[in-house]
């Protein structure tokens, strides 16, 4: 293959504009709204070092995105603590979401150009929704902190749904509350976890390189990876997307 056939298939494949007219964009929250992934593998740490987890040995990054990123707390309690009931499993989870909380209220921050695809969004008065697996609390904090309340017109979580991600069922449910199609939305993920959910839900997810390697992100199936809302290869698909939906 040469040098400008290889091209010619990457700008394919970072194509969307088989989505036109684009009826709607859906959200991740963590690490697709703000880059809270660290927030949270701090508050895991910190609690889990209390309890003397894993012999007193802090809890690397690597465990972190392996064990943690990306999962409902129902799936992460049973994952870290295989030999305790679900119930008390959850109180610690229960605990480090308190302690996210706090951290969240202090540190967090829009990623990169996200309010630039906000506008973009309104503009065109496509619809939108965040859909997470994080808890309730968590997910209401974020969106008024990264100032976001007024955006969403649907937030989904994972356990209102009868599965969570990596299931389709949030972002199916997502669809059916804002009356869209699949074959006119596309979701921002940044986790294998969301970029499954999205794709088993039948439709192109774009993958936020946030954190989680993008070896690993790749294997999920996105349509093509951004490190923040201000990269050039989501513009340039944007942008055909316009063309392509225009009168």
């Amino acid at each position: 293959m040469t040098a400008s056939s290889a091209e010619n298939s990457a700008d394919r494949k970072c194509s969307l504009s088989g989505l036109a007219p684009l009826e709607a964009v859906l959200f991740d929250i963590d690490g697709t709204l703000c880059d809270s992934d660290p927030l949270h593998h701090q508050a895991f740490r910190e609690l889990l070092l209390q309890i003397g987890y894993n012999d007193g040995v802090p809890i690397t990054e690597e465990f972190f995105i392996e064990k943690i990123a990306g999962k409902h707390n129902d799936d992460i309690a049973r994952g870290l603590f295989p030999d305790w009931d679900l119930e008390k499993g959850l109180k610690f989870t229960d605990d480090k979401e308190a302690l996210f909380r706090k951290l969240a209220k202090e540190q967090i921050k829009p990623l990169d150009g996200l309010h630039k695809m906000r506008k973009w969004i309104e503009e065109r008065g496509l619809k939108r929704a965040a859909v997470t697996n994080a808890p309730k609390p968590n997910a209401e904090l974020m969106i008024s902190l990264l100032g976001l309340s007024d955006f969403f017109q649907e937030v989904v979580l994972g356990s209102d749904c009868e599965r969570a991600k990596p299931f389709p069922d949030p972002y199916l449910k997502a669809l059916e509350l804002l009356q869209v199609s699949k074959d006119h939305t596309f979701v921002f993920e940044d986790s294998v976890s969301g970029i499954k959910a999205g794709v088993a839900a039948g439709m192109p997810v774009v993958g936020l390189a946030t954190r989680n390697p993008e070896s690993l992100l790749m294997e999920a199936k996105p349509v093509f990876l951004i490190r923040d809302y201000d990269d050039p290869k989501l513009w340039a698909a944007l942008e055909e997307l316009d063309r392509k939906g225009a009168p």
